[in-house]
């Protein structure tokens, strides 16, 4: 007897190994949660903004959830991807209805000394209230199980935290962890380069688990403190007040505590651009009209052990999205596996 296929669906020939006539890519872009990376002639401009450089680049559109201080934990993020030459391409936008970037400023007391602002419900390293708002993708480098389950395979509650650790389960497991900081890192155009691997949590020998930055050889940022940590060390230009809320190292004053008054508040952070892998991903933000949008640019192949490297333009990369907002840790999540395929 003569069976048709007609009615089995692409996903079901996808699973049974079934080749008719469609690339795993094209049958991957009819399923959900597929990112595509459209194939332009010339790069966009990084400029956070929809223009004519991403109007053939199809939006991909999925919900984050259980987020600390977002409208129901939750909001929805738009993403569109292009490559041209060596590199690839991201549009990335959500509502965010605050634009937060007070993290932990000193303020000058009455009594003429300063204070740090702190979240007081702060039980350690899970700050909801002086931070900032921050973007993040995870990218599989070497782990099966990402593959199937996505970011929530690294994700693990408790051990010692108010919101938990991440890492990989297994040895030589590699995510690759694109981690935008709207205050740290992205005033001077880059996203920070970092990775998680199986590190466990140690609360002396390896505080963060399985999150690393990228190696490099310079840059960073750094929290501004006197030497006697009853203060700023650094200032902004002319010693003035803020806002901004971060002060550029190479722009940085010696503070002078004659020039404010009480109220006035001076950033808690000095930062600068990174060189060296963990500097490798380009971004330019903006916040308008209640919502962030970011441009990321990335070489498609960096060649480093710590990055993913999009050399096979024929397969899927499995990823995630996490939002903050004014969020240390408690960030909101995709559920599931994305994937990006190349067009």
């Amino acid at each position: 007897m003569t069976r048709s296929w007609k009615w089995i669906p692409a996903a079901v020939l996808v699973t049974a190994g079934l080749v008719i006539g469609l690339s795993a890519g094209a049958l991957d872009a009819q399923q959900k949660n597929v990112l595509v990376a459209k194939k332009v002639s010339a790069p966009p401009p990084m400029e956070p903004a929809m223009s004519d450089a991403w109007k053939d680049a199809k939006p991909m559109t999925v919900k984050v959830l259980g987020g600390k201080n977002l409208p129901g934990g939750s909001t929805e993020v738009t993403l569109r991807s292009v490559y041209a030459g060596d590199s690839i391409y991201f549009l990335v936008s959500y509502k965010d209805a605050t634009q937060s970037y007070r993290r932990g400023p000193w303020v000058k007391q009455a009594d003429g000394s300063w204070k740090k602002l702190k979240d007081p419900d702060d039980k350690g390293g899970d700050n909801n209230k002086y931070y900032e708002d921050k973007m993040a993708m995870i990218w599989n480098i070497s782990s099966p199980a990402f593959e199937a389950k996505g970011c929530m395979y690294a994700c693990h509650t408790g051990e010692g935290k108010p919101f938990g650790n991440k890492y990989t389960h297994k040895a030589g497991e590699l995510l690759d962890m694109w981690h935008l900081k709207g205050v740290r890192t992205a005033p001077v155009g880059q996203i920070d380069d970092q990775y998680v691997d199986s590190t466990r949590y140690d609360k002396d020998k390896s505080p963060e688990a399985g999150r690393k930055g990228d190696p490099k050889t310079g840059g960073g940022y750094k929290d501004n403190v006197s030497d006697d940590k009853k203060g700023p060390k650094f200032a902004l230009a002319a010693n003035k007040p803020a806002p901004p809320y971060w002060i550029v190292d190479a722009e940085k004053e010696a503070f002078d505590d004659s020039k404010y008054k009480a109220g006035d508040e001076v950033p808690g952070i000095v930062i600068a651009p990174f060189t060296g892998d963990r500097g490798d991903i380009a971004v330019k933000s903006v916040w308008k009209d209640g919502a962030w949008t970011h441009v990321i640019a990335r070489k498609l192949v960096t060649n480093s052990d710590f990055d993913v490297q999009f050399s096979d333009l024929k397969k899927p990369y499995a990823f995630g999205v996490a939002v903050f907002d004014n969020a240390q840790v408690r960030h909101a999540y995709s559920p599931g596996v994305l994937k990006l395929v190349f067009d």
